[in-house]
């Protein structure tokens, strides 16, 4: 769903596109509260970590997922992803491949994660932590699925961005929110929170009363785990100092990219933002690269978008990666212990 300006108001100031569709986002909760109250109906055999999120549209999921695959891989795991795949056209479940999966097969999400540990991709995600555990998991990670109640997840992680934060508070389509904060985070575990210093003060500002959870019937409160850290250019050797460029990205905040960029010494000439996920047809990347040598630029986009491109156009094009670091995994290295606890109590 496209973003509207309007949904990143303050939520003390809320305009009247946001106060006329207020009914309709409370409609939009009740929805997401019915469906979320459902029992789990796969109960898995190892662990399952789901990453998710409140917003609709980009907040950090794949680069958390990405982290948490080497964190695990370190520590002597086998993580599989297990995906919707979004934006994909099989139904699976199938294993992603990716000599022979495209992005328009299985999303381009997972066609990325699949460069880093098996990913699975099922519309039903019960099937595909089924493949997962038969392909050998001893970890599975629920890409995305907060809101989905198939499998029972051990441990919910939910990743925020800073800048956006919660937008204006109120749920679709009134707001960017796909269940209210409160109800989403009384079920999370864990809480990340993506961004430079400044907006993590400025979301702590505005949300730290949020991430305090309260016992029913009690004035117990209990601060929910929280991480903090910031997606960075990852170090390839390229200089973009001083290069030229045309930028384009189809992922949730393009403008993260452009700054990103801008950031490491590029010169941007000319900046495309497209729709997330759009597909990149040999039409639409035939006139990008005529309009990056009409300008003497280099073509560059993120490593999501470059999954999408066309093979004959994937040498012509740069990426810019970029990984998450965060300040301090502690806090997450307790939750799964304590996750794997209770699973095997």
């Amino acid at each position: 769903m496209r973003a509207f300006e309007f949904w990143d108001s303050d939520p003390q100031r809320l305009g009247w596109r946001a106060t006329v569709l207020r009914p309709l986002g409370a409609l939009y909760a009740l929805a997401t509260a019915s469906r979320v109250s459902k029992p789990a109906r796969v109960h898995c055999g190892v662990p399952v970590i789901c990453i998710g999120n409140l917003n609709v549209g980009g907040t950090g999921k794949t680069p958390m997922t990405i982290a948490l695959v080497e964190r695990l891989i370190a520590r002597g795991w086998s993580p599989h992803v297990v995906s919707r795949g979004y934006g994909g056209q099989l139904a699976g479940p199938v294993t992603v491949l990716p000599r022979q999966h495209s992005a328009a097969q299985v999303g381009d999400e997972p066609l990325l994660l699949a460069a880093f540990t098996p990913v699975h991709v099922a519309r039903d995600r019960g099937r595909g932590a089924a493949l997962a555990e038969q392909a050998g998991a001893d970890i599975i990670l629920l890409d995305d699925g907060f809101q989905n109640p198939a499998v029972h997840k051990d441990l919910s992680i939910v990743v925020v961005d800073a800048q956006k934060k919660f937008g204006n508070g109120l749920c679709l389509p009134a707001g960017p929110l796909r269940e209210p904060v409160s109800a989403g985070l009384a079920r999370a575990d864990l809480v990340v929170v993506l961004g430079t210093d400044e907006d993590q003060e400025r979301f702590r500002r505005m949300w730290g009363h949020a991430l305090v959870r309260r016992g029913a019937g009690t004035s117990l409160a209990e601060p929910l785990p929280l991480l903090t850290g910031a997606l960075c250019p990852l170090q390839t050797g390229m200089d973009w100092q001083g290069e030229k460029v045309m930028a384009f990205a189809g992922i949730g905040h393009p403008d993260k990219f452009f700054a990103t960029l801008r950031a490491v010494g590029a010169e941007i000439v000319q900046q495309e933002a497209l729709q997330d996920h759009q597909p990149l047809t040999p039409q639409l990347v035939t006139r990008l690269v005529k309009q990056a040598q009409t300008l003497g630029a280099q073509l560059v986009t993120t490593e999501k978008d470059a999954v999408r491109l066309p093979k004959r156009f994937q040498t012509q094009i740069l990426t810019l990666p970029v990984r998450l670091n965060l300040t301090d995994w502690s806090a997450f290295d307790a939750a799964l212990s304590l996750a794997c606890e209770i699973k095997h109590d």
